[in-house]
């Protein structure tokens, strides 16, 4: 499955596997798969915090204990900025130290797996995390639906439109883009109603086009955003799921 190159979001769920113990990230490689998800193993934690930091998942099972930057530190990075803060976050751990828990959770923990895994209770707990995995999903399910939009940086301001939309990002095309991890301001002219505005980073530099994250917008500016697009995405969804069972 092609990286993401922009705020949004696959049909399949995408899954994240960080431990630097090959043989676990076979099992769990092995049994998400088995379930119909796209699965990627990582061994090595900084390589782990590069990839979130640019591309989206649907949840991470992510190892405490590694070398430096161990579990913690990893949790924390993907807590703190890009397209990972609210992913579904599983701990893996062998430690039942309540001490490691109160840590893991701190740090951003949604679970817990504990070793040593084995494929039932490892399904138990997917099942389990389906509805926020689902949840995150939406709020990234992209839409193709075009709108003016204008995105301002330091004074400058570029006027363009949407390639398409989610309740989290926008992917802009312009005679012109900002630098990526430029801190912008964005204000979506929909086809009815005033304005949407919100603050976002430029998360993606494509020639003349943007991907820019949503994370600051006023809860009211939120929520007329999704009265537009719900019915979209909830439409988009259906379709995928029908096209998926034919």
């Amino acid at each position: 499955m092609p990286p993401a190159t922009d705020p949004g979001s696959k049909t399949r769920i995408r899954i994240l596997v960080v431990d630097d113990e090959p043989a676990l990230c076979e099992l769990v490689e092995a049994v998400l798969q088995g379930a119909g998800m796209d699965v990627q193993t990582v061994s090595n934690s900084e390589q782990a915090i590069a990839r979130l930091q640019k591309e989206k998942y649907d949840a991470v099972f992510l190892d405490v204990w590694m070398p430096a930057p161990d579990g913690f530190e990893v949790a924390q990075r993907m807590r703190s900025s890009g397209f990972n803060q609210k992913t579904p976050l599983v701990m893996i751990t062998g430690d039942a130290d309540p001490g490691v828990l109160k840590r893991g959770f701190e740090s951003g923990a949604n679970y817990f797996l504990f070793k040593p895994i084995d494929r039932r209770g490892l399904l138990r707990l997917v099942r389990a995390t389906q509805g926020s995995i689902q949840n995150e999903k939406r709020r990234f399910q992209r839409v193709g639906v075009r709108c003016k939009v204008t995105v301002s940086s330091g004074g400058d301001h570029i006027e363009g439109h949407t390639l398409d939309v989610s309740l989290n990002g926008v992917f802009v095309e312009a005679d012109r883009a900002f630098e990526q991890n430029a801190g912008v301001d964005v204000e979506i002219k929909l086809p009815a109603g005033a304005p949407v505005r919100a603050r976002g980073r430029v998360m993606r530099k494509l020639d003349k086009r943007m991907g820019i994250l949503l994370d600051n917008i006023q809860s009211n500016e939120s929520a007329r955003l999704q009265e537009f697009l719900l019915p979209l995405i909830l439409s988009a969804i259906e379709q995928e799921a029908t096209s998926a069972g034919n």
